[in-house]
């Protein structure tokens, strides 16, 4: 969805189940009064939406659905009903204040699990850096201070990190934003649902302690082997690095729909809150986006 094709959207229309993520937000959307009456709730969603799966500011989804029709028949709106950029700016601080995107998330994670799309048994872990400005020449004439930087080869990068576990398929059920200098394996015990059968991660996770734990447990751990220092893997840590990164791989779909297709490798704002509330989102739709086939009515 990298432009603003009416038959991407006409698509996502029809797989996302606007019931239920709707009653996820309801009770804390203004309702009618005397007043001048909100927009409606479901057209603010979509908005929202929108704003994820196009990189769109409060500004440029204004003027996105003042200049294109599609955007504006997705969002049920006509040219005399458009929000202006500080309504779409307070629904989005109100998804924020009431941590209403993470509801979102476990609201599709539980929809997409009901219909076997998200599966428990195999569970892979991973974590994506997202990369906020470094340079001092703002009003502030600071950095984020609530960013971080981290060293990842032999090149620093400063920003958050958004920590993942997918299902085999590559369908995120647990999501995690910290920043950049955390961990991956810190974050890892987390992530988990207690009902996975088999971890599947790169070595930043590997640890003798864990690897105990998940075995007493009854869980496989498939987590890449790591060389001793000064020593090569042996052949046989070699072959079960290969076999695992096989699954492993898959946790790149994710991060791929939302870095690649969608755009998503800058944070957007100031503080790890509100990067989140956006990471939660987009976890939430790449999940959709990734199920879509499955989703998708069936013709006739």
């Amino acid at each position: 969805m990298t432009g603003s094709s009416f038959s991407d959207l006409e698509e996502m229309d029809e797989i996302l189940p606007w019931k239920a993520l709707l009653g996820v937000i309801r009770r804390h959307y203004p309702h009618r009064g005397t007043g001048r009456p909100p927009i409606e709730l479901e057209s603010m969603l979509r908005i929202y939406f929108m704003q994820q799966w196009y990189g769109l500011s409060d500004p440029a989804m204004e003027d996105s659905l003042y200049d294109i029709t599609s955007m504006r028949l997705f969002a049920g709106l006509s040219l005399d009903t458009v929000p202006d950029e500080s309504t779409i700016l307070r629904f989005r601080h109100l998804l924020e204040r009431k941590h209403l995107t993470e509801k979102l998330f476990r609201k599709t994670e539980k929809y997409l699990s009901d219909r076997n799309l998200i599966v428990s048994e195999g569970t892979i872990v991973d974590a994506t850096i997202i990369s906020a400005p470094s340079s001092t020449k703002n009003k502030d004439r600071k950095r984020d201070p609530e960013m971080k930087q981290t060293k990842k080869g032999n090149q620093w990068h400063f920003g958050m990190k958004v920590h993942v576990a997918t299902d085999r398929q590559g369908r995120a059920h647990g999501v995690a934003v910290t920043d950049a200098s955390v961990h991956d394996s810190q974050v890892m015990d987390e992530l988990l649902h207690g009902e996975e059968t088999e971890v599947y991660g790169d070595k930043a996770y590997v640890s003798a302690t864990r690897k105990q734990e998940l075995e007493d447990q009854g869980i496989t751990c498939r987590i890449n082997r790591k060389a001793r220092r000064g020593k090569k893997l042996n052949c046989a840590d070699q072959s079960f690095n290969r076999k695992s990164n096989r699954t492993r791989a898959k946790v790149e779909h994710i991060f791929g729909v939302v870095k690649h297709l969608w755009g998503y490798k800058k944070v957007r704002y100031r503080g790890i809150d509100k990067n989140a509330a956006q990471a939660f989102t987009l976890m939430a739709l790449a999940n959709f986006y990734l199920a879509r086939k499955q989703l998708a009515p069936s013709p006739g």
